[in-house]
Order: structure tokens, then sequence, then C-alpha cells
């Protein structure tokens, strides 16, 4: 195969107009396995490929960077950094925008390896190169080259190239171009950060996180939402939210939620500020978060009642992040009379909102009423409970009501709800109490979609797995139930499918 790759190169250097033949080539190529290619490419030379890429001809170069993907990703990494460093540095300032990716994505895999990131790092032009993409109008090709990037940092002379070197000045450089490359820098610098308590020192050292921090507060109200978003993302490490803890930003961003009252544009950015405490509450401590900022808690149940779609949707689904623990749980029980207005709000906007706060709401409840039987103390099954008639008269009813309505998202939504009290004991209690309801669950002809039949399969699972099911049910549903799971999801049965048959 090696030698008819090598005739189809030939031919290639050989015609003016080489669509047809790079046709052939890139045919043969696929016709190849990728373990195999490589023995048939690694003698060969590509120069020629890479030369017809400087061409105003898109189908070509279209079919060379199919080809050069091909056979660069058969080739060793090590192989690509002796070999074909210089055409991958052209590919970066190329015109078009799949050259660039291409070259960028190859680089990515060089600084992944420990022999060949050696050679990238001894190239400074490259890096350079790579630091200019991050501001290139495509978004792809930033994209590529803030993961390379990010890769490089993994190892101490990768982070001592990028930060002590004069390339930090390029970053800086490219910073200054506009508010869109400014943020495409920080994205790497999080990135970065995230990596390691070291990373984040480099970073820290740079002035550049500094710079971000200070952007929470700056006059422009977009490029502060977006600034909340990336510290938010920040503080997914402990050793970030440390950082942030020792550069006050807890405090600054709970005054922020203080001084949202009295600002007019505060809905571009609140629903961030309250979306970092409600990720910080889970990653800590929902307790030591409500209580050290109680403005946090306060806010979300005021979204919760508010008016506005966005607040209400953000406030349900912290709701529903706080609720899925048991010490956020009890956090919201503290509350008293000020949740169960929530719990009430969160119930009407279930039943009767827009389709999209319906589901979120669902969500949340569900979240808010899911206790795992290692979870399920006499005082946790109390509240659970309590909290599930805090919804309606009739909640079995109102839930399978909802269930029954023609949008799969709804019909999914209420069956997770039930599946959460299908654990506890007091909800089995309450299903074999109403009429028809395990009927019910075991007819297998309501919710036809995919996800409305593993919906229901996860319910009946949930109920086969309790330990007190079987006494509860009894044992006839239990069977049924048990059955049910044996047969898998989409088991349809014989009578059923004749029926189908004869309907058509």
């Amino acid at each position: 195969m090696a030698a008819s790759i090598e005739s189809l190169l030939e031919e290639i250097s050989g015609v003016e107009d080489p669509v047809e033949e790079l046709q052939s080539l890139k045919t043969a190529l696929l016709s190849i396995p990728l373990s195999a290619l490589r023995d048939s490419v690694s003698g060969q030379r590509f120069h020629v490929i890479f030369s017809l890429l400087n061409s105003n001809e898109r189908e070509q170069v279209e079919l060379c960077v199919d080809i050069l993907e091909r056979i660069l990703m058969a080739l060793s990494p090590v192989h690509l950094a002796q070999n074909y460093r210089a055409e991958l540095q052209g590919g970066l300032t190329h015109p078009k925008e799949i050259v660039k990716t291409l070259a960028l994505a190859q680089i990515g895999r060089m600084v992944e390896h420990p022999e060949a990131v050696t050679e990238i790092l001894n190239n400074q032009d490259i890096l350079r190169g790579v630091i200019h993409c991050i501001g290139e109008e495509k978004m792809a090709v930033a994209k590529q080259a803030i993961q390379s990037l990010s890769k490089l940092s993994h190892s101490k002379p990768g982070l001592d190239k990028l930060f002590q070197s004069d390339l930090l000045k390029v970053m800086k450089d490219v910073m200054a171009t506009s508010d869109i490359i400014r943020y495409r820098i920080y994205e790497l610098l999080v990135e970065i950060s995230s990596v390691s308590p070291i990373s984040l020192g480099y970073c820290a050292n740079s002035s550049l996180i500094s710079q971000l921090l200070g952007e929470l507060t700056g006059d422009d109200i977009l490029i502060r939402a977006t600034a909340i978003e990336m510290v938010t993302t920040l503080a997914h490490t402990l050793h970030g939210r440390q950082y942030l803890a020792q550069q006050g930003i807890m405090d600054k961003i709970s005054n922020m939620i203080r001084g949202a009252e009295s600002d007019p544009f505060s809905s571009l950015y609140l629903p961030g500020l309250v979306k970092f405490f409600g990720n910080l509450a889970i990653m800590d401590s929902p307790q030591q978060v409500c209580e050290t900022y109680p403005v946090f808690q306060n806010k979300v149940f005021e979204m919760a009642l508010d008016p506005d779609p966005v607040m209400i949707g953000v406030a349900l689904d912290t709701l529903g992040l706080l609720g899925s623990t048991v010490e956020g749980k009890q956090v919201l029980q503290k509350t008293g009379e000020k949740f169960k207005s929530v719990l009430l709000r969160m119930s009407q906007l279930a039943s009767s909102g827009a389709t999209e706060l319906r589901v979120r709401s669902l969500e949340a409840i569900s979240q808010l009423l899911t206790l795992q039987p290692e979870q399920q103390t006499e005082d946790l099954l109390a509240l659970t409970e309590s909290w599930f008639h805090l919804l309606s008269n009739q909640p079995i009813d109102m839930i399978r009501n909802i269930s029954t309505q023609p949008f799969p998202e709804l019909h999914c939504g209420a069956l997770r709800i039930f599946t959460a009290i299908a654990m506890q004991p007091w909800g089995q209690k309450l299903m074999i109490s109403t009429p028809g309801f395990m009927e019910f669950i075991l007819d297998r002809s309501a919710g036809q979609t995919k996800e409305a039949k593993d919906a229901k399969f996860e319910l009946v699972g949930s109920l086969v797995s309790s330990s007190t099911a079987a006494e509860i049910l009894g044992s006839q549903h239990y069977i049924r139930l048990k059955t049910y799971l044996r047969e898998g999801p989409y088991y349809v049965s014989a009578v059923a499918a004749v029926s189908t048959e004869g309907a058509d």
C-alpha cells in the first residue's frame, strides 16, 4: 500500500489541477486502518500536500486538509514535531479556518506528549502563533488554541514558558484587541488555574487573574455578567475557592447581591451571582454558605416569587441544587413559612406556568423530595412527606394529571417526582391507597417516546429496589413490577403487537 501512496504523491506533484488525484489519495488513505497506516506513511514526505494548501480553490484545500488530518493522526507526536513543525506553524496563519484548526489540533497532540512538547517549548514562534489564534474571528479556531495552550500548562516547563517569558506580553497584547478576545484569554487563564494550586499561582502572579476579579465591579454590565461566569468556573476547584476567599470575592459578591436592589440593570448579572453561591453551597456546605451569606438564600426565595421568568428559572435550579443534599433540605426547612410559600409557588408553576418553567419546577421538586435509602431517618422522611403534601390537597392526582399532558418533558418530569417518592415508605403507602395508581404505573401504553419509557422504567426500578415495597404494595403488585422490570423498558406484549398490526 505504501507504494501506491508514493505513486499517488508523485502523480499529484506532476499535475496542474490535482483535485482528482487528491480524491484518489484520500480514498486510498481512508481504506487503510489507522494502525496500519502508520507503517505506510512514516517514510513518505507529504510536503507536496502542505504546499497545495496555498490555493484559492476551496475543494483543493478541503481535500488537502482531509488527507493531512488522516496522515498526521497516524504519525506519532514526536515524528510530527521533528518533521512537520514548520508546516504546522505555517498553518496557524493560513487564511482558511479549517487549515488553522488542523494545525492547532496537531500542535495540541504534541504539547500533550512528554518528548514532543520539548520541541514546541523550544520554538517560541509556534507558541506565539497559537496565542494569536485566540484573537481570530472564528470561535472554533480560538477554542482549539485555548485547548492547546491549556494542555501546555500541565507541566512546569510549559507554565514557565507561558508566564515567565515574553509570551506573557504576547497574551496581554492579544487581550487588548477587544472585550471578546480579552474574555477568551480569561477563559484560558481559568482553565489553567483549575489544573492545580501551582498553575493558579502562575496565573495569579501574572496579575491577569486580579484583572479578571476587578471586572466583577466594572461599569459595563454585560462584562460584569461574563466575569461572574468565569469566577464561578474558578470556584469549581478547592484551591480556586480558597484563592477567591483570600481575595475577599465571596464577600464582594454577597455585597453585589445586596446592592442589586438599587440597580435597574441588575437582572442582567444577578442570576450569575446567585448561581455562584448555589455552586459554592453544593461544593462546600449549604448550611455554612447560607448562614455566612444570608443575603443569598433570601434572594433565592425572592426570585422564586418574582414575575420575571429568568429570575424564577434560576431560583428553581438553585433550590433544586440545594435541596438535592440532606444538609440543604435541612437548611430550607429551617426557614419555616418562607420556604412553604416558595414550595407552593413551585407547585403552581409546575401545574400552569410556561412549559420551560414547568419542566424546571418539576425537576426541582423531584430533587427536593429525593431521599436515598441510607438517608432515610425518621425526621427526614417526615420532612419530605410534609413537603409533598404542601404541593396540593391531592398531590398524587396533581402530579399524575401533569404526566398525562401531551408534552414528553412534562410527562418525564412528573414521573421523576414519583420515582423520588417511590423509594420512601410513605410514598409507597400513598401509591397503593390511590385508586388505579398501580395500574397507571404498569400501563405501557402511556408515554411512547424513548425518554418516557426510560423514565417509567426508572420509576418501576425504584419501587422494586426498595426494601419496604413488597410488604407495603403487597406481593401481587410487587411480582407484576418485577415482571415489568425483567421485560425491560421497551417491551411490547404479543397481544398489543397483533392489535397494532391489525390497525394498519
